[in-house]
C-alpha cells in the first residue's frame, strides 16, 4: 500500500562523480499526484518540482542527464538549487506553506544511497544494489556432484549450450572452460562472462591471458568493481547454459572446477524459475555501470604470475540425478543471510556443516547452529586443515568442543583429514535434517553475507539430502563412502583434532584469502 501523501523515501547526497554531480532525492507519491505545487528545500535553497502527474517513486534532481544512469526509477527535472551536503542535511518537502514530509541525514558515505523506512530510520547501501526476493520452484530434479570427483559435470554443462551461455565467477584460470566458451561462441552461442575486478590477491597473469583470448574469440567479458562497484566482491560461481544452470562452491580454475585440489559441492538444475532467477541476477549485475569491459579493466595493469594446482585424485563419488521437492535460489546480500539463518533455526534433527573456515564464534550462522545444538539438534562442523587456515580453525574447533562439554549439548567440530581424496576443503555446504541442502558460494563470514554478491541453492528432498549427507559423512570420517551413520551416535563421539598434512602449496592465493574463495 502506497503513501497517503508524498514522502521523502531516499537521498543520494555524495556521488562518486567530481563535484558531487548526480545528487538526487527520491520522493514516493500517491498515484495521480501533481508535483507542480511541491518544493524541496534544505533551508538555504529550494527545488521547484515540475508540473507532472506521477505515482510511486521518482528521483528529483537538478541534473537529470547525470542521474538517469544512476537509478532505475523515473527521473524528474526540478528547477532551482539544493546542494545536498555530504556532512548532513535537513530536508523538507513543502506544498505552499505546509511541510508535508521531512528527512534528515548525517555524514553521507560516498557512492551510497540512504533509504528511509516507515519510521524515518535511515540505512545506507551502495547505489544500485539489488533487492531480490527468494525464488522458489517445486518439483524437478538436480544433478548432484562433488569435486574433485566429477570435474566433467560443470564442463559438460558449458559444452551443451546452443543459444546462450552466462558464466559468473570470482576468478577464472581454467584453460578447459575457456576453450569450451570459445567453441560455444564460434558456433553462434551468445557467451557472456562476469567476474570480479579486484580479487584479494589481484588478477593473475594466467587469468589476464585467458580473458584476452576470450575477448579475441568474441566473448563478452566484464568485471565488476572500481569506483561504481556496488559489492565488496562479485563472488558467486554459476553458469546458465540455455535452460540449465550449474551452481558451485568452486571457482572456475584448475583447483576448483578442474578437480585438481579442492573439495567442493555443486548441482545442476533446470527448473525454469531458478534458471530465470539466475539470468535476472546476471543481467542486473552485468548491466550495472560498475561492470566494465575487460579491455578497460586491463588497461595499464600489471599481473602477477601464480601457481596452478595439478593434483590428481580418485573419483570416489559419482554424480547422481536425484528428485527434489523444492528448490530455492538465494542471493546475497539481498536475502541469503536471513534465509540461511531461518533454515538453521528450523532444524529439528541434524545439521552438518562443511566450510573452509568460519569467521569466529560470533558469526551469525554459527550462532544459529549452536542454538540448534542447545535445543537438541545434532550438529557437526567440518573445517579445512589447509595450512593457511589451520591455526584459526583449530582455535574455533577447541572453542566449540569446550562449549559442547560445558553445556552437554550434541555439538562436535573437527578439522578435515583429506587423505588422498582431495587437497583442501573449499566447499560451502550444509545439510539440514538429512533432507535440505545448501550449496553455493556463501562463506560463513560477515562480509559474504552483508557485502558480497553470492549465490546459493537450497535443495529439499530425501534423495538429494542423502547424496550430500553421505558425501559429508565420508569426509567426516564415518568410515563409509555411502549413507552416514546415525548423527546422534556420531555427535556423541569425541573427534581427534589433527594437524594438517602440508601438501604441495601450489595455490592461487586469490581464491583463499579474505573472502574465502
Amino acid at each position: 500500500m502506497g503513501p497517503s501523501r508524498p514522502q521523502i523515501a531516499a537521498v543520494y547526497p555524495n556521488p562518486v562523480a567530481d563535484g558531487d554531480r548526480g545528487e538526487f532525492v527520491v520522493v514516493d507519491a500517491p498515484n495521480g499526484t501533481d508535483l507542480g505545487p511541491y518544493r524541496l528545500t534544505d533551508g538555504d535553497g529550494e527545488l521547484a518540482l515540475p508540473n507532472r502527474t506521477v505515482g510511486g517513486r521518482v528521483a528529483v534532481t537538478a541534473a537529470p542527464a547525470a542521474v538517469r544512469n544512476l537509478t532505475g526509477v523515473p527521473v524528474v527535472a526540478a528547477n532551482g538549487s539544493v546542494a545536498l551536503a555530504n556532512g548532513g542535511e535537513r530536508l523538507r518537502l513543502r506544498r505552499g506553506n505546509t511541510t508535508v514530509a521531512r528527512a534528515r541525514y548525517r555524514e553521507a558515505p560516498e557512492g551510497k544511497i540512504g533509504r528511509f523506512d516507515d519510521r524515518g530510520a535511515l540505512s545506507w547501501r551502495p547505489l544500485g544494489r539489488t533487492d531480490r526476493s527468494v525464488v522458489t520452484a517445486t518439483g524437478g530434479q538436480a544433478r548432484a556432484f562433488t569435486l574433485p570427483d566429477a570435474p566433467g559435470v560443470p564442463t559438460d554443462v558449458i559444452r551443451s549450450a546452443d543459444r546462450r551461455l552466462l558464466l559468473a565467477g570470482y576468478t577464472f584460470t581454467s584453460e578447459r572452460i575457456a576453450r569450451a566458451l570459445e567453441r560455444a561462441e564460434r558456433r553462434g552461442v551468445d557467451v557472456r562472462v562476469l567476474l570480479d575486478g579486484g580479487p584479494v590477491d589481484g588478477i593473475s597473469h594466467r587469468q589476464a591471458r585467458l580473458l584476452d583470448s576470450l575477448v579475441e574469440a568474441g566473448v563478452t567479458v566484464k568485471l565488476l568493481g572500481g569506483p561504481h562497484g556496488r559489492y565488496a566482491f562479485h563472488h558467486p560461481k554459476y553458469a546458465v547454459a540455455d535452460d540449465r544452470a550449474v551452481v558451485l562452491t568452486e571457482n572456475w580454475k584448475p583447483a576448483g572446477t578442474g578437480g585438481h585440489a579442492s573439495r567442493g559441492w555443486g548441482a545442476v538444475v533446470s527448473q525454469p524459475e531458478i534458471v530465470d532467477g539466475l539470468v535476472d541476477t546476471f543481467r542486473a549485475d552485468a548491466g550495472w555501470r560498475g561492470a566494465r569491459p575487460w579491455s578497460q579493466v586491463r588497461r595499464g595493469r600489471s599481473f602477477e604470475r601464480a601457481g596452478v594446482a595439478n593434483g590428481s585424485y580418485p573419483s570416489r563419488r559419482s554424480p547422481e540425478t536425484v528428485p527434489v521437492n523444492r528448490t530455492r535460489l538465494l542471493v546475497a546480500p539481498d536475502n541469503a543471510g536471513e534465509a540461511v539463518t531461518a533454515a538453521l533455526d528450523g532444524a529439528d534433527e541434524s545439521i552438518d556443516v562443511l566450510q573452509m573456515s568460519i569467521d569466529g564464534p560470533d558469526q551469525r550462522f554459527l550462532r544459529a547452529a549452536v542454538r540448534a545444538a542447545r535445543r537438541g539438534v545434532d550438529v557437526r562442523i567440518l573445517l579445512s586443515s589447509a595450512w593457511y587456515v589451520e591455526a584459526e580453525n583449530r582455535r574455533l574447533v577447541e572453542h566449540l568442543r569446550g562449549v559442547a562439554e560445558r553445556e552437554g549439548i550434541p555439538l562436535d567440530a573437527k578439522l578435515a583429514e583429506p587423505g588422498g581424496d582431495f587437497e583442501k576443503i573449499h566447499a560451502k555446504g550444509v545439510v539440514i535434517d538429512g533432507d535440505r541442502v545448501l550449496v553455493g558460494s556463501l562463506n560463513w563470514n560477515g562480509e559474504s553475507v552483508r557485502r558480497n554478491r553470492e549465490v546459493v541453492l537450497s535443495l529439499e528432498g530425501a534423495a538429494v539430502g542423502e547424496y550430500y549427507r553421505a558425501a559429508f559423512a565420508a569426509d567426516w570420517g564415518d568410515g563409509v563412502d555411502g549413507p552416514s551413520l546415525p548423527v546422534g551416535i556420531v555427535a556423541g563421539v569425541a573427534g581427534c583434532l589433527v594437524l594438517a598434512v602440508l601438501v604441495a602449496r601450489r595455490i592461487d592465493f586469490g581464491e583463499n584469502v579474505g573472502v574465502g574463495g
